[in-house]
């Protein structure tokens, strides 16, 4: 399989992000009077955006005042900003799958749920040594993922088939965008969520380690 790119989701993919959000979180509910979850729950609140994390951390009764919960989010947002590099670190691998990538000539790129100016804000601090042709976040009038659109969008800025990517994320959400957007989907397992649900999102292969990849270049 000879692939000309590969499109990485961000947040328990490239970066393990998952204590810096669940503090955050844990925090806002703090501040609010609410019961805080542990970091295994998180796994589950993540990935589908943050206005989503927020809804699914707060107590069932709760997500119904839309005041309250426009509250909470703000908060977040609020809180994430000041905490989001406090922990959060590429997971171990990684720096090696993106050099060996880089010297092959394969383009990189990002498709992240979070917002789109907190994307390019952490992959600059984060992941800066490397360069990607396209980071994108969640942007007015573009869908989030599972919605393809993005995805598409970006192989249409490359100039190259989707068919030619390699997808790599940790979710249901990224299998799911890979399949809709004609992209050959990799499940990540050292991120936030388990095989099972990957393949049955449209996983083709899955993989333990991020040198598991290095078969791809």
């Amino acid at each position: 399989m000879n692939f000309k790119a590969v499109l990485f989701d961000l947040d328990g993919t490239l970066l393990d992000t998952i204590d810096d959000l669940a503090d955050s979180m844990n925090s806002v509910l703090k501040k609010f009077g609410f019961s805080r979850h542990e970091i295994e729950k998180y796994k589950y609140f993540v990935g589908d955006g943050m206005d989503v994390l927020v809804r699914r951390a707060l107590p069932p009764e709760s997500r119904c005042d839309e005041e309250l919960v426009s509250r909470c989010i703000q908060a977040m947002k609020e809180e994430y900003s000041l905490h989001w590099a406090d922990k959060t670190r590429p997971y171990s691998g990684i720096p090696e799958l993106l050099d060996a990538f880089a010297s092959e000539g394969i383009k990189l790129s990002i498709l992240s749920n979070k917002p789109h100016a907190p994307t390019i804000a952490v992959v600059s601090i984060m992941l800066s040594k490397w360069k990607f042709d396209v980071v994108a976040g969640v942007k007015n009038g573009v869908p989030r993922k599972p919605d393809p659109a993005a995805a598409i969008g970006i192989a249409n800025n490359l100039g190259i088939l989707p068919q030619d990517f390699l997808y790599i994320g940790d979710t249901d959400t990224d299998m799911k965008t890979s399949v809709a957007a004609e992209m050959f989907p990799v499940g990540a397992l050292w991120g936030f969520r388990t095989g099972e649900e990957l393949i049955n999102a449209g996983a083709r292969i899955l993989v333990k380690n991020p040198a598991d990849l290095l078969r791809f270049i």
